[in-house]
């Protein structure tokens, strides 16, 4: 059984982040830290290229600022 997620996010992490960088493994564990740390996918990643280097960005949200912005949207 999960313990219920903080309304919070520990160690006073922003409710919004977005993280970025080469698309690469540090980049997934990256997303997957903050996945661990119980942050929800914000929308699909970004991809671009810079000069031959792969860059990608993915935005995530703490679970309940989330539940907020769907009830914004309903």
């Amino acid at each position: 059984m999960n313990a219920p997620t903080p309304s919070t996010p520990p160690d006073g992490m922003p409710v919004y982040r977005v993280l970025t960088g080469p698309d690469d493994a540090t980049f997934c564990h990256r997303v997957s830290e903050m996945l661990a740390l119980g942050y929800e996918l914000y929308g699909g990643p970004a991809v671009t290229s810079n000069g031959g280097h792969v860059i990608v960005a993915q935005a995530l949200l703490w679970p309940s600022a989330a539940q907020g912005a769907r009830a914004a949207g309903s």
